[in-house]
């Protein structure tokens, strides 16, 4: 699968229908994979049917990318499961995420009313050094879920400055104490709609286009296209162009570029948010 990232051949019919759209996002960009690695882990082994043997792994991704001038190396982490029979691969592929948590619901709830003691400043820098340090591992000082992309996109914010309120009602504000937790700080949903409706605190703004976005601002991601948000990023970089580079958990990646064509997840009815977090409130 590396080798499909930096052939000069034509892709057949049977290549990985995610690399081929990984590569075709790359060329629109007028950019490259000059170099490609991949290392893996096994998790566990376990016996299939008709002599078969499963083996589930996790498999870390390094693609070093070239666009125009300018080289920068992309990073994620896939966990996959290979089929054998009688020690011979038969199959190998990539275990597809779930990105929402479907328990939780979607219970907003604002008072209208700011509270002028959670003015803060929004420290970028900070936010960004927060995701580029857990991007592949877990701080020990939160919960962490499988689906974990907007709890680790939250703790990013909260490392830029932005304050935690609501606590303990878990539909009001954006927190984590007390091994508890907001809807807006674990569910994506909540998060897309608390980002640009939030009253006070973490407040955000949302723009146009994804090249009006700022290092530490936040992408929200409608991978079906119908209205309930999946996923949440956060931009970590630029590219030559100027389009954001983002950070996620979940499928944890890093410098990946924000369009997510490349997603197992990804249709062509995708719809995208981009919140400008609010540097002064």
């Amino acid at each position: 699968m590396v080798g499909l990232y930096v052939s000069s051949e034509r892709l057949s019919n049977s290549a990985d229908l995610k690399v081929e759209r990984k590569l075709g996002g790359l060329q629109r960009r007028n950019a490259e994979i000059v170099k490609a690695k991949a290392t893996g882990a096994i998790i566990k082994k376990e016996q299939g049917e008709n002599e078969t043997e499963l083996v589930h792994y996790r498999a870390h991704f390094q693609y070093l990318i070239k666009q125009k001038s300018s080289l920068y190396i992309e990073e994620e982490m896939e966990e996959r499961e290979a089929e054998f029979y009688k020690g011979v691969l038969v199959d190998d592929k990539e275990i597809e995420p779930d990105y929402e948590m479907p328990s939780m619901l979607n219970e907003l709830q604002e008072s209208g009313e700011a509270d002028v003691r959670l003015k803060f400043h929004y420290d970028r820098l900070k936010a960004v050094q927060y995701a580029e340090t857990w991007w592949n591992s877990y701080n020990p000082a939160y919960k962490s879920f499988d689906v974990d992309c907007t709890n680790y996109i939250s703790q990013c914010l909260h490392a830029g400055g932005a304050p935690m309120r609501g606590y303990p009602n878990r539909g009001k504000g954006w927190w984590m104490q007390n091994n508890n937790w907001s809807y807006s700080w674990t569910v994506a949903n909540a998060m897309r709609w608390h980002l640009p409706g939030s009253n006070a605190g973490l407040q955000a703004k949302e723009v146009a286009a994804p090249e009006q976005l700022l290092l530490g601002d936040v992408i929200c991601y409608d991978f079906q296209g119908d209205g309930r948000f999946d996923h949440t990023t956060i931009v970590t970089g630029k590219d030559a162009d100027g389009m954001p580079l983002v950070n996620a958990h979940t499928t944890n990646s890093r410098m990946r570029y924000w369009a997510y064509e490349d997603s197992t997840a990804y249709t062509p009815n995708i719809k995208y948010k981009f919140f400008s977090i609010n540097d002064q409130n």
